[in-house]
């Protein structure tokens, strides 16, 4: 069965930050999670490449607008490769082909009568791409989201009929199931609900855009191009460029990821194209929150701007993954806290989950001939761990495909608490000391090893390497593929053998500010 799940394209006004790199991270743990369901996957990322705002950041660097678009656009694909990103298609909306897409889908929507000529005038914020709903007498008014003046337009547009789809779009959005999480469905419905306006799909005056067929001196509106770009990902394949291929290819889309910010663009302006044009509308489309940090929102001009490829390169990507996924709940606003951030880190990864398995592997080595000790509870699901492992496993598969990797993330940590709490309560280390209580110890430790198992087989999708280390620790192979019996209890065999362990994950300390 197809999964495909997108990024937003990011735009490459300037470098990756951290809010992209947080998207990104998530969608990557939703993949790896869905090929585990042995679901044939397309991850779709990529870049927005065109746009006044392009064309002016290049001017003021002093390169052409292409120049600029190939240096950001090598950042993210850098970036992506160092944080070991799985993305199967990256998508560049200069791509030659796209442009090819994008002529078909434009005839596809001129052919249902759903372009019209038609005058634009107002407020306009360039950073935005759109104009504002301001007052055409406002004196000089700035945009609320930039903090920089609005332009006033008066020009000349084609426009997209949006209005015609009023109440198939209100049908759409008034489902349950479309958009996630619930407060982001009301924010669309509530806006569905004062009427759809139709929306301007061309510019004059914009050079550095794709050329509209058959209009001099227009070029395509930014967005009307770049959401073409996730069908272009998906025919970028090799064959032919052709929307009849869609469905083949791995549309419709099972799930958008993207950020508040442009959800009205994804969940209205985005289906109500698709049935113009005649095409599949995505299945589910989740609008995710931002980023402060410490309390602020991060701005160049306060100088707290996280960069991802430091954060990286101080911390790794186990540290950043676990905190960014187990700490905050999608969907919602997070605030980046960097004590919270190497304490969750340090507490969690290197000491519950990183020291359970270093001293439960310690004493089996030791008591058992540096392998796995024999035991009964290999095959008794009845058994208090054994009994949670197999609630851990529920959740955390009902969790992920919602994408709530707080609440997986948070189940799998319990299981190694509840490990370490029946290493206390039985405490191998005095009972080896009894007579007779080998067994029962053999048992004990089995118990706590297989456990330990099951968190790194879980936790293979939010943090593959912690996991590939933990299973290596255990003797264990790593996750590759599909996991399904790898979750169930025994999997761990008596008398295989426990390699000398070392710390799975290292304290982290900072002597400064990220």
């Amino acid at each position: 069965m197809s999964f495909t799940l997108t990024t937003p394209l990011y735009y490459v006004n300037d470098k990756p930050h951290l809010g992209s790199t947080y998207t990104t991270l998530a969608c990557d743990a939703l993949a790896r999670f869905e090929r585990l369901q042995s679901r044939d996957v397309v991850f779709v990322t990529g870049v927005d490449e065109h746009g006044q705002k392009i064309q002016r950041t290049a001017e003021q660097q002093q390169l052409s607008p292409q120049e600029h678009c190939d240096r950001v656009s090598d950042r993210y694909r850098e970036l992506w490769s160092q944080w070991q990103i799985t993305n199967d298609r990256f998508i560049r909306t200069t791509n030659p082909r796209h442009l090819e897409l994008v002529e078909q889908f434009y005839a596809r929507v001129q052919a249902s009568g759903d372009i019209v000529r038609g005058r634009q005038t107002g407020w306009y914020c360039v950073g935005c791409e759109e104009y504002k709903d301001v007052p055409a007498d406002a004196d000089q008014p700035d945009c609320s989201i930039h903090a920089k003046p609005l332009e006033w337009r008066d020009e000349e547009n084609l426009f997209f009929r949006l209005s015609r789809y009023q109440n198939d779009i209100e049908a759409l959005v008034n489902r349950d199931d479309f958009i996630a999480p619930a407060s982001r469905r009301q924010e669309v419905r509530n806006f569905v609900a004062q009427g759809l306006r139709d929306f301007s799909i061309s510019r004059v005056n914009v050079s550095w855009g794709l050329p509209v067929p058959g209009e001099d001196g227009h070029t395509f509106y930014v967005w009307f191009d770049a959401l073409l770009g996730y069908l272009s990902a998906l025919l970028d394949d090799g064959g032919e460029v052709d929307l009849e291929r869609l469905t083949t290819a791995g549309w419709p889309a099972s799930v958008h990821v993207i950020g508040k910010d442009i959800l009205r663009f994804h969940a209205v302006y985005w289906p109500a194209m698709l049935m113009s044009a005649g095409l599949p509308l995505p299945k589910h489309v989740f609008g995710h929150g931002f980023l402060t940090r410490e309390g602020q929102k991060m701005g160049k001009s306060l100088g707290n701007v996280l960069d991802p490829e430091k954060l990286l390169s101080m911390c790794g990507a186990d540290a950043v993954r676990w905190y960014l996924l187990r700490d905050m709940q999608f969907g919602d606003d997070g605030d980046f806290q960097q004590q919270r951030f190497l304490d969750l880190v340090n507490n969690d990864l290197a000491n519950t989950i990183g020291n359970l398995l270093n001293r439960t592997s310690s004493m089996a080595r030791k008591w058992f001939s540096d392998a796995v000790p024999p035991a009964d509870c290999a095959s008794d699901e009845s058994h208090p761990l054994a009994q949670q492992g197999q609630q851990t496993v529920e959740i955390v598969l009902d969790s992920l495909p919602k994408l709530s990797f707080k609440v997986a993330a948070e189940a799998i940590l319990q299981l190694a608490i509840s490990a370490n709490g029946h290493l206390s309560e039985t405490a191998p280390w005095t009972r080896m000391k009894q007579e007779g209580q080998e067994a029962a110890v053999g048992n004990d430790l089995y118990a706590v090893l297989e456990s330990t198992r099951l968190v790194g087989v879980l936790l293979s999708p939010l943090v593959p390497d912690l996991s590939g280390r933990i299973l290596n620790q255990l003797g264990h192979d790593p996750v590759q593929s599909d996991w399904t019996t790898q979750l169930r209890w025994g999997g761990l065999r008596s008398g295989s053998a426990l390699p000398k362990p070392s710390p799975v994950m290292q304290r982290l300390e900072l002597d400064e500010d990220l």
